[in-house]
């Protein structure tokens, strides 16, 4: 029964679902949340591939808008939380943790409609179809789909505020895909050869070689450079080490096989114009693990002196796929 739920799942990652209505004032979300403690049902087993699985969490909440999460990033101390949803809104909360350090709770949610341009709420998905967001002081930065833009916000202020501005994407527009655009923005690590850039990545935009399309919008790195793309595998998100690696989360999706995920690692100092990069696989796995139509992911720094990565996952507003958040200590 629970490959067959997965595998329906799977079945719906790529078909139109009709999101839930706008609304205009911002909203307390209640959350339920259950967590666990193993990664592949039935093993005790914590290690895989380059990362320690540390715990999860399945949530689910009777306010209808809670769910499609694109992106997720952390504030400082690791708690606190900013998340743009594919309906077009904000999501904010906390998480908290058990007296053994691992999640336990969503705590103190919230959820608003995002702004245009114009100051308005979006009309449908396609205006303000969000994949994508980044934090820096002063500064939300949110990439979107179908009307391809890195638009920046104010921080704090951006549930109820329209773009300040946007950013030169750098890629020409005619070859971004309507659903598979710029899936991931991220702001390099201020002290790198980046000198804290934001960066972004095409879900799977390629060129006539096959490879992903992606860019250095910023700073002395500015300009365009290519990701390898693995077929069946998407990139999703991104998020950087604190040493300047940068770590990919990449999906796939196939009627028999249903959904997987691994992460990549890209080494920072490969970042740069014309550059084709690439990098080896940290972490992969299937239906046979606690995963679903996993989407975003953060690095946070954990307690123990460890890089901590954290994964979410979008489940279309299905009742047949999960809300699951996801914790891995990096090892190396």
């Amino acid at each position: 029964m629970v490959r067959i739920r997965h595998l329906v799942s799977a079945l719906l990652l790529g078909a139109a679902l009709v999101a839930p209505a706008v609304r205009a004032q911002t909203i307390d979300v209640p959350v339920q949340a259950r967590p666990f403690v193993f990664f592949k049902p039935g093993s005790q087993e914590t290690r895989f591939g380059e990362l320690e699985f540390v715990g999860g969490l399945e949530f689910t909440s009777r306010e209808e808008l809670l769910g499609s999460l694109s992106s997720i990033r952390f504030r400082p101390g690791g708690l606190q939380f900013v998340s743009v949803l594919d309906t077009g809104h904000w999501l904010t909360g906390r998480i908290s943790r058990g007296s053994d350090g691992r999640l336990a709770a969503l705590e103190d949610v919230a959820i608003s409609a995002m702004r245009d341009g114009r100051g308005e709420e979006p009309r449908n998905k396609g205006d303000i179809d969000a994949e994508g967001v980044a934090l820096r002081p002063g500064e939300a930065i949110v990439s979107f789909e179908r009307r391809h833009r890195v638009d920046v916000y104010p921080d704090p202020g951006f549930e109820t505020s329209p773009p300040r501005r946007s950013l030169d994407i750098l890629i020409p527009r005619r070859e971004l895909r309507g659903n598979g655009g710029l899936e991931t923005v991220v702001v390099a690590p201020p002290a790198g050869s980046l000198k804290g850039a934001v960066v972004t990545i095409a879900e799977r935009s390629v060129d006539a070689d096959g490879n992903l399309y992606a860019a250095i919008l910023e700073g002395p790195r500015k300009g365009q450079f290519k990701v390898v793309r693995k077929a069946p595998w998407d990139v999703t998100d991104g998020a950087f080490l604190p040493g300047g690696d940068l770590l990919l989360l990449e999906r796939r999706f196939s009627f028999l096989g249903g959904v997987g995920m691994r992460i990549r690692r890209i080494a920072g100092e490969d970042l740069k114009p014309g550059a084709l990069v690439d990098g080896r696989v940290l972490i992969e796995a299937d239906m046979g693990f606690q995963i679903d139509n996993m989407e975003g992911m953060d690095v946070i720094d954990g307690d123990d002196g460890h890089p901590h990565v954290i994964l979410v996952s979008d489940d279309n507003h299905s009742i047949l796929q999960r809300n699951l958040m996801l914790e891995f200590r990096l090892t190396d």
